[in-house]
């Protein structure tokens, strides 16, 4: 099966296949490098209208539902609030996350995170749930050829006093991960306090057909400000400064106790596509999966509640674990890299920029100055607001200390994988310098802060 993964399938996420979303967000507005520069200095607004699935669910069994899947705690969970929904197989590895909308009683809205909202749909219905359930697909795959809503990110500095000057009326005072109700250029728009580059960000929606409109009114007041519109270039680039490891792989392939899950998805589906790159590979489907520990998210866990995993999770507790760090790429060893690409060779794996990772999930091997296998580097790129490469890996939590140094290795072993778009190539070992996630500090400062009427002051 990894070998499949590994070789054979196309990635899922329009990360790795933009071209899907081409016709309705090009590539770059300007330029990437500038659009990067906007959320760290001015602003920046970015269209997430058309790439991420949604799921609507309704009814008095809704909660209940949230609360059997969800690792995190459903305390004090009322309309006007929103989470990072986590979930979890049996044994305690993820399935996924996603962005979970308490819209009012008995009904919620989740964004993004497709195998999340595959396991949420199975549960309700096995389970027979009392619940109902309407999915949005994305656009280039949706069925009635447009959304139920759209969702704009106006982020970056300078984003809460444009958002604030922008609404009808005084704006609201919005704590992080808590919503509102506002009105911009005539129209209601659902406010969530949240960014994806992590300075200061609002996630907007509202009905699609409202898009243009509400799009409109805010590059119109934003210019003043510096706001520019962000392509898919630079949205998929804002990770590696904001820390989010985004689509793990979802920890399905294995076990009798998820084999009713794996046959009730469509074999075309999303979980049936995933693509495997990076110098790590495994025969085992087992070595990819992660546990909350490896991604931050035991932040967030609560053992509040019973919920599908508890049991496992409360028993990994007492283990050692990995956890999330930020990478950053030697110069040289990066110049090297690309220095490689000219002249007879050896020719090492093409660093494309902003975004190098190939695989979806992509994962590269970290070792320390032993050569022991201390962990994984992923999601990787540039950032030109700090002029360096940077990564999210996990790393053993004792191979982790801030400022330590180990060695990651680039590029896929005996040449390459069969997947179109790899070439031929050899692999190098890169240094890399273990660093703080989120890696910006200007992130760490802005990520929780509140917005509305204290950002406008």
């Amino acid at each position: 099966m990894s070998s499949h993964f590994y070789n054979d399938t196309i990635a899922p996420h329009f990360r790795a296949r933009t071209s899907l979303t081409s016709a309705f967000i090009p590539a770059e507005f300007t330029n990437w490098r500038d659009e990067q520069r906007a959320w760290r200095e001015t602003a920046i607004l970015f269209d997430q209208s058309h790439h991420m699935p949604e799921l609507f669910l309704k009814g008095k069994d809704a909660l209940r539902l949230l609360e059997r899947v969800g690792i995190n705690s459903f305390k004090n969970f009322v309309p006007g609030k929103a989470k990072q929904l986590v979930v979890c197989t049996p044994d305690g590895y993820i399935i996924g996350d996603c962005i979970l909308y308490c819209l009012g009683e008995d009904n919620f809205e989740l964004v993004s995170g497709m195998a999340v909202l595959n396991w949420v749909q199975y549960q309700a219905e096995v389970g027979r749930y009392d619940v109902s359930i309407e999915r949005d697909d994305p656009t280039p795959f949706n069925p009635k050829g447009a959304r139920i809503n759209y969702r704009f990110q106006l982020d970056g500095p300078l984003a809460g006093r444009i958002f604030s000057e922008l609404v009808e009326g005084e704006a609201p005072k919005i704590p992080f991960f808590n919503t509102a109700r506002v009105r911009i250029a005539g129209h209601e728009v659902l406010v969530l306090r949240h960014g994806m580059a992590g300075h200061h960000g609002v996630e907007l929606s509202g009905p699609y057909e409202e898009l243009a409109a509400v799009r409109s009114a805010i590059v119109a007041h934003g210019a003043q400000y510096g706001l520019v519109q962000g392509g898919t270039r630079s949205y998929f680039s804002t990770i590696f400064e904001s820390g989010w490891m985004a689509y793990p792989v979802p920890a399905i392939y294995t076990g009798e106790a998820l084999r009713g899950f794996r046959e009730w998805l469509p074999a075309n589906g999303w979980e049936a596509q995933i693509q495997l790159g990076g110098s790590f590979y495994s025969d085992r489907m087992e070595d990819y999966y992660v546990t909350p520990w490896d991604l931050g998210y035991d932040r967030i866990m609560k053992f509040d509640h019973d919920f599908i995993g508890r049991e496992a999770l409360e028993e990994m507790s007492h283990q050692p674990h990995r956890t999330k760090v930020t990478l950053v790429w030697n110069q040289d060893d990066v110049v090297n890299v690309l220095a490689s690409q000219f002249g007879d060779g050896p020719r090492y794996k093409a660093l494309e920029l902003p975004v190098s990772f190939y695989g979806f999930p992509q994962f590269d091997e970290v070792r320390n100055g032993a050569g022991r296998l201390v962990g994984l580097s992923c999601h990787c790129g540039y950032s030109n607001n700090y002029g360096v490469m940077l990564s999210l890996a996990m790393v053993d939590a004792s191979s982790a200390e801030i400022g330590s140094e180990v060695v990651l290795t680039w590029g896929e072993p005996s040449g390459g994988s069969r997947k179109p778009h790899v070439e031929r190539h050899e692999q190098v070992r890169i240094r890399a310098t273990i660093a703080p996630v989120p890696y910006a500090a200007s992130v760490r400062e802005l990520k929780s802060a509140t917005i509305g009427v204290a950002a406008r002051a």
